[in-house]
C-alpha cells in the first residue's frame, strides 16, 4: 500500500476584499477557491504525497472551474460526485494590526449541504487509501453532510484506514439543529488523529486547559498535556493529539507553535514569530498538512513531524489564498534555522 490519502469535505469559492479593504470599501473582489479539506489535499499534492479530495460539486461552470483548479494543484478528483444547485461562497475582509479579519459565510443549500447517505461509494473512494482525513467544519453543514461522513469513517475503521480529524469548531455554521457536542463525539471515537486547538477543545469536547490567554499573546503547550490526556481516555482509539498554538499579538503579528501528546511523551515545536501575516486564512490545515506528510514519512520521528507541520504553516502565512503552496524543501530550509528571506537564485 502507498501513502495515498484521501479528504473529504467542502469546498467553496473565496471571495476576499483586496488589500485590507473592509467589506463597504470594496468595489471588487478577488476570487480563489478553498476549504478545510481542499487545503489539507492541496498541500500533500505539493509534498508529493497522492490524494484524493472528494466532495459533490454542482454541475455547472462554477464547478467545473473549481474541479480544474484542483487539478492544476495535482490534487485528485476522479472521486469527486456531481448533484445539487451551488458552490458555496465566503467573503473575506482581511483585518489588520487591531483590526480582526472577518468572514461572512453564503453556502446555505450549496451541493454538499444537500448530500445524503449512499450517495458515495466509500469502499471504492478508500480502496487503495491508506488515510482519510476530515474536519469538524463538514458535519456542521447540515445533518445529511455529518451522516456521509460517519459512513465514511465506518468504513475507514473497518478497511484499517487511518483516520485524522481537525476539530475545526465553527459558531456560525452548527445551524441545522444540532449543536457541536451532540454530534462529534461519535465521529471522534473512529478517529486515530485529532488536531485542534484551545476553542475547538473547549466548544467541542467540553475539555479546557488551565492558564491559557490566548489574547495576551503566548500560549504554553505545557497546559495541554492534561486536555490531551482526558481526550484520550474519552476515546481510546485516539493515538495521537496535536494542538495548535496561536498567540495573537495583533491581526498581523502572530507567535505559532504545537505540541504533540502522543500518550506517553508530549513533544512542543519551536515558536515562531510571525509579524507581517500575508494571509492566516488556512493556517490550520497547512499545520495538518504537514503533519499528515511528517507522519507518513517519519513514523518513528514525532518531534521532526511536530516541527515540520509548524514550520509549514508558518511559511502558509506568507502566502496569499487558501492553499499552502510550499515544498518540502523550502519548510526544511526553515525547519534548519534559516528564516532569512534571502533571494535565492
Amino acid at each position: 500500500m502507498d501513502n495515498k490519502v484521501v479528504t473529504f469535505g467542502e469546498i467553496m469559492l473565496r471571495l476576499a476584499t483586496p488589500g485590507y479593504l473592509r467589506f463597504s470599501q470594496a468595489k471588487e473582489f478577488t476570487a480563489t477557491f478553498g476549504g478545510g479539506e481542499a487545503n489539507v489535499a492541496v498541500s500533500l499534492a505539493n509534498y508529493g504525497i497522492s490524494v484524493d479530495f472528494v466532495s459533490r460539486l454542482p454541475k455547472n461552470d462554477i464547478g467545473k472551474a473549481c474541479l480544474m483548479d484542483l487539478q492544476k494543484y495535482g490534487v485528485g478528483v476522479n472521486k469527486m460526485i456531481w448533484g445539487g444547485e451551488r458552490l458555496g461562497i465566503y467573503f473575506l475582509e482581511t483585518g489588520a494590526v487591531s483590526r480582526a479579519s472577518k468572514v461572512v459565510y453564503d453556502r446555505a443549500h450549496s451541493a454538499i449541504s444537500e448530500i445524503e447517505p449512499g450517495m458515495i461509494n466509500w469502499e471504492e473512494v478508500l480502496k487503495d487509501a491508506r488515510w482519510f482525513h476530515w474536519t469538524g467544519i463538514t458535519p456542521a453543514i447540515s445533518q445529511g453532510a455529518a451522516d456521509v461522513l460517519a459512513e465514511g469513517i465506518a468504513k475507514a475503521n473497518e478497511m484499517g484506514v487511518t483516520v485524522s480529524c481537525d476539530l475545526n469548531y465553527r459558531k456560525n455554521l452548527w445551524k441545522y439543529g444540532k449543536t457541536a457536542g451532540e454530534v462529534m463525539p461519535d465521529l471522534v471515537a473512529g478517529t486515530d488523529v485529532v488536531l485542534g486547538n484551545e476553542e475547538d477543545a473547549e466548544m467541542v469536547l467540553g475539555l479546557k486547559p488551565e492558564g491559557v490567554d490566548v489574547t495576551g499573546g503566548h500560549v504554553s503547550g505545557a497546559a495541554y498535556e492534561s486536555v490531551s490526556k482526558q481526550i484520550m481516555a474519552q476515546f481510546p482509539r485516539v493515538k495521537k493529539v496535536i494542538t495548535t498554538l496561536r498567540g495573537s499579538v495583533s491581526a498581523n503579528h502572530n507567535s505559532w507553535s504545537g505540541v504533540l501528546w502522543n500518550g506517553k511523551e508530549l513533544f512542543e515545536a519551536p515558536t515562531y514569530q510571525i509579524t507581517h501575516i500575508v494571509d492566516r486564512v488556512g493556517g490550520g490545515d497547512s499545520f495538518m498538512g504537514g503533519l499528515i506528510y511528517g507522519l507518513l514519512t517519519w513514523p518513528e520521528d514525532e518531534q521532526k513531524v511536530l516541527n515540520f507541520a509548524v514550520a509549514a504553516s508558518c511559511l502558509k502565512h506568507t502566502i496569499y489564498g487558501d492553499y499552502n503552496q510550499v515544498t518540502v524543501e523550502e519548510v526544511m530550509k526553515l525547519m534548519s534555522g534559516d528564516a532569512s528571506g534571502r533571494v535565492s537564485r
